[in-house]
């Protein structure tokens, strides 16, 4: 069964990500106040970005994974910025190995 993946754009600029089976029928249910808690206290909302994925189970997958992100990396995403995508999801702590040797003056 075919899933989707997506993110709205709530009335008070926060984003939603969430997936479907049937993403115009989800839709219209978010924007009926029938959709998720989160969505009927912001509405209307704005279809910003969806993925198309073969399997219910991937859309779901990916839906749990966008949702960890930052705002920025989601708007990287919604942009089509996957330079920037990449980038934001680089390890970037003191103890990364592209780090190592740069606190002691070596790199």
């Amino acid at each position: 069964m075919k899933g989707y993946t997506y993110i709205l754009l709530c009335s008070d600029g926060s984003y939603y990500t969430g997936s479907t089976i049937d993403l115009e029928k989800r839709l219209l249910e978010h924007q009926n106040g029938m959709g998720a808690n989160y969505t009927i206290k912001r509405l209307p909302v704005e279809l910003v970005y969806y993925e198309e994925y073969q399997r219910i189970d991937e859309a779901f997958y990916r839906e749990k994974q966008i949702q960890g992100w930052s705002r920025k990396k989601k708007e990287a995403l919604i942009k089509g910025e996957l330079d920037d995508l990449h980038f934001m999801a680089e390890c970037k702590n003191g103890t990364h190995f592209k780090n190592y040797g740069k606190e002691k003056g070596e790199g």
